[in-house]
């Protein structure tokens, strides 16, 4: 299913019937070049490749979250929003399409692009090089499918369990020195965001999803091109409802109210687009890459003030934010022993918020003095800038030892202004063609997402049920870490592989999230310090008919004293957590995934068993005093996929699939809401059954 990355090589293009030999290896060139830039040296970079993206459980259908639950140390969250924690870290996460770095709009619901338009997905976790800033848990880089330049792609349909519907195209061709892919497709279910009840249903959890995205490549010269790319993805998400819920609040004489009925939702678009120049020749490689994104979230609550009964607060919010900047990374070969990288990154971000909240107003023992809603009217502009400069160079000490060491420079210009300057070093030996071993130290440097909601005018909801635990709210501070990495590969047999990895980071201000209000948008804090520890381990075979693997990580991370956005808490609870280290509610001790698929060939053509699995010890939970004290119960998910493809050509044969999610039915909780962070209960999926049908052309 998942395999470590490998070099990628020029190939020969004799079988490009009616198209240029010289167009496609001089394209095929410059891609390796292009990845010849990145460098995942010292780090851990784990690797899907687009067979395995296609055998899976829901094959090329899946949604990225349930790919990147497949590698090594990635636990789940809320399901809906495609929320993942990489090494126990909340968020942190970034992503990149082709070596470039994408903005990221809201944390919210679904990816931002699909994975069916990936040629690979790596997912880059340790001590990273220095090319890699701002978002260091782990770097997610998905690079396109664009290496074919004769007309092929793909068209299909998928549906089944929860109302789902979800047709998908994808078309790639070439014309002359123009290459384009183009992938569109459009979701729509009963299960949008996690379900806050353990039931087989959710109640008031529709959605609808569209996401397309465009690739364009014109070659300039042998040395040369130009690449545009971009996409969209709009949703609109119900809000899912739990039962039984108590009104805490009257509102103008009415005393009860059905929580069934709630009516709230929830809209989010983002739109990003990349223009890059690339160069190579005479052992230089650059890429330059202006970009531009837009995102903007819409909450909606309750019409008929429903939330305003249980809570005692509803909100209208709508958040925006435009963000543009360039990227730039160049490559140098300095003779044999030395690859000399650097690059720079700047963003300019503005970001809208405007809020209507709904409260009622209170005397000084907190009771409601009033049924008749009072509105309160905030509206917040904000801009910020980041800069990243690096270099750094690859230095082959012997045939077998490379040393790769740099520094970073990274500054922040939003709430507060920061900076750092960060040394990277990472070393590799591979003694024998079967052992290597890694080794690295990062200091890493994130700045916090401007376009979270920042504190506000607290003294605007004084006396009113939204007024705050407390008047506290130092500002937020960009994230400064120290991370140390050791690991090693070794193939056990020809086939058999065996991994291990250890780190262990050293955080200060370390970023988290709270829940803003009765909203699902979050807003940021810190701790003052942390702690993250951590071990991995893999078993992966493959062979052409087979491929089966098993990943196993441990670890956790413990933070002490919120020093910024006190006001979301609970006196008691800064208190305790200002003098005592808890777990951070994201911090998982055991996570497993495994699966494997098998190619059988057969008179129709090929079958293709596969399956899956995760396993969660359980996310944090409060129970009693402690702050994140308890943890929920541990929970296993397996997942079944049964394809044939009809043809002689598997990839381009007609695929007719069953898939099933949730094989035993095992109704868990993904988190039940309490803790330092969280929101409103959630559970995982229960058992569903989907039908595909695909055709490849």
């Amino acid at each position: 299913m998942a395999q470590s990355a490998a070099p990628t090589t020029p190939t020969t293009a004799d079988d490009q019937d009616g198209k240029d030999n010289a167009i496609v290896v001089t394209a095929r060139r410059l891609d390796v070049a292009r990845d010849s830039i990145d460098t995942s040296l010292g780090a851990n970079d784990y690797k899907f490749n687009r067979q395995s993206l296609d055998i899976q459980p829901g094959g090329a259908d899946r949604n990225l979250k349930g790919v990147l639950l497949q590698a090594p140390g990635v636990a789940q969250d809320s399901d809906g929003d495609g929320e993942v924690h990489i090494r126990n870290e909340h968020g942190n996460i970034q992503y990149r399409l082709n070596g470039i770095t994408v903005p990221q709009g809201f944390a919210g619901f679904g990816a931002l692009v699909d994975p069916r338009i990936a040629n690979s997905i790596e997912v880059i976790t340790g001590a990273l090089p220095a090319q890699y800033g701002f978002r260091t848990a782990g770097v997610v880089n998905m690079k396109t499918r664009t290496d074919s330049f004769d007309l092929d792609g793909d068209i299909g349909i998928y549906g089944g369990g929860n109302g789902t519907v979800q047709p998908s195209a994808t078309l790639r061709d070439s014309v002359g020195r123009l290459n384009y892919f183009i992938s569109a497709s459009y979701l729509e279910n009963d299960l949008g965001i996690s379900n806050p009840t353990p039931t087989r249903s959710a109640i008031h959890d529709h959605t609808q999803q569209t996401r397309g995205f465009a690739y364009l490549s014109y070659l300039l010269s042998d040395t040369s091109r130009l690449t545009a790319f971009g996409g969209t993805s709009e949703g609109k998400f119900q809000i899912p409802n739990s039962t039984g819920l108590p009104v805490e609040f009257h509102l103008n004489g009415r005393t009860t109210f059905d929580s069934t009925t709630l009516d709230q939702n929830q809209r989010q678009q983002s739109h990003f687009g990349v223009l890059a120049w690339q160069y190579s020749g005479d052992g230089v490689d650059i890429q330059i890459a202006p970009f531009i994104r837009y995102a903007k979230a819409h909450f909606t609550p309750d019409p008929a003030g429903g939330q305003l009964m249980f809570t005692g607060v509803d909100t209208d919010l709508t958040q925006s934010s435009l963000a543009w900047g360039v990227q730039a990374d160049a490559g140098i070969k300095l003779g044999d022993a030395h690859h000399l990288r650097t690059g720079a990154f700047f963003q300019k971000e503005r970001t809208e918020t405007d809020s209507l909240t709904r409260v009622f107003t209170v005397d000084t023992l907190g009771n409601q003095t009033s049924d008749v809603p009072l509105a309160i009217q905030l509206n917040q502009r904000r801009s910020g800038s980041t800069l990243g400069l690096y270099i750094q160079d690859e230095w082959a000490l012997s045939d077998t030892l490379t040393f790769n060491y740099g520094l970073r420079y990274d500054r922040s210009d939003a709430l507060v202004t920061e900076d750092q300057i960060s040394p990277r070093a990472g070393l590799v030996w591979k003694p024998t063609g079967t052992t290597t071993f890694h080794a690295g130290y990062a200091r890493n440097f994130t700045p916090p997402p401007i376009e979270l909601v920042a504190s506000g005018a607290l003294a605007a909801f004084d006396g009113t049920t939204n007024e705050a635990a407390n008047k506290q709210a130092d500002p937020i501070r960009a994230e400064r870490e120290h991370s140390f990495d050791v690991g090693m590969q070794h193939f056990l047999t020809k086939r058999l592989s065996l991994s291990v990895d250890l780190y262990y980071k050293i955080k200060r201000n370390l970023l988290d999230e709270e829940h803003f209000g009765s909203t699902l948008i979050q807003s940021p804090f810190n701790y003052e310090k942390s702690h993250t520890w951590g071990a991995e381990f893999g078993l992966n075979y493959e062979s052409h008919p087979a491929e089966f693997y098993v990943n196993v990580a441990t670890g956790a991370q413990k933070a002490k004293n919120i020093i910024s956005n006190q006001f979301f808490f609970h006196q008691a609870e800064l208190d305790y957590i200002r003098n005592h280290y808890i777990y951070t509610d994201h911090s998982q001790r055991w996570t497993i995934s495994g699966g494997g698929a098998l190619k059988i060939d057969n008179r129709l053509g090929q079958f293709q068993p596969s399956f899956d699995f995760i396993y969660g010890d359980g996310l944090r939970r409060t129970l009693g005093t402690v702050p994140n004290g308890d943890k929920q119960s541990p929970y296993l998910q397996v997942n079944l996929g049964l394809a044939q493809v009809f043809g002689a050509n598997a990839e381009k044969g007609f695929t007719v699939r069953v898939d099933v999610v949730n094989l035993f039915d095992k109704a868990y909780l993904i988190h039940d809401g309490s803790g330092v962070g969280a929101g409103q209960p959630e559970w995982g999926p229960r058992r569903a059954f989907f039908v595909g049908l695909r055709k490849a052309f």
